[in-house]
């Protein structure tokens, strides 16, 4: 019997790489297809019920092409003051979006469904992240490196700017994007063979 059991394959509802290396490390075998959803068509949710409703599309828009996988989707909702901060759409929206976060905490909420034949769940992961208070000149240099590119927030935490932050609360993969503790939980809820 192979290590997923029942399915015929596991797939990342992601083209994300971070979520992918994360996964990686599990030494599973995988694939990766973009989910291909609306993400701007869910409005008006609380951050964290907003990643569990995108987590759950993206993992349904999988599992409708591949009926046999178990998929794995997630979302990522960055919080501040409770609103949400979505993806910035320049450079200057990255600058701003990270000088209102400079000093303050902040709450990441990274949203994982896992589904397939026979198994559902969804859990949401919340992580609270501290920054340091950033001078101007940190915070153009920090938009200059281009990471902020897709990025809710304004910032990845597995790059350079990891260097923005003094405490991360949490798991540190659920910054990064795929919360593993829930993940290996989950698929060995599924049925998964992980060793």
């Amino acid at each position: 019997m192979s290590a997923l059991g029942r399915y015929e394959a596991l797939v990342l509802a992601s083209t994300s790489a971070a979520r992918q290396s994360l996964l990686r490390s599990l030494g599973l075998a995988f694939a990766c297809e973009a989910p291909g959803v609306d993400e701007s068509a869910a409005t008006g949710l609380a951050p964290a019920q907003l990643a569990a409703v995108l987590a759950e599309r993206k993992a349904r828009a999988v599992a409708q092409r591949r009926p046999r996988a178990l998929v794995i989707g997630s979302d990522q909702v960055v919080a501040a003051g409770g609103a949400a901060l979505g993806k910035p759409a320049d450079a200057l929206a990255a600058r701003a979006q990270l000088a209102a976060l400079s000093g303050t905490r902040h709450a990441l909420h990274t949203a994982v469904c896992v589904m397939g034949p026979g198994f559902f769940a969804l859990e949401v992961d919340t992580v609270t992240v501290t920054a340091f208070p950033l001078s101007a000149a940190e915070l153009d240099a920090y938009v200059a490196t281009g990471e902020w590119q897709g990025c809710a927030g304004g910032y990845r935490i597995e790059g350079r700017g990891q260097a923005l932050f003094s405490h991360v609360d949490g798991d540190r993969t659920s910054v990064q994007g795929l919360p593993m503790l829930r993940v290996v939980r989950l698929l060995r809820e599924a049925g998964v063979s992980l060793l």
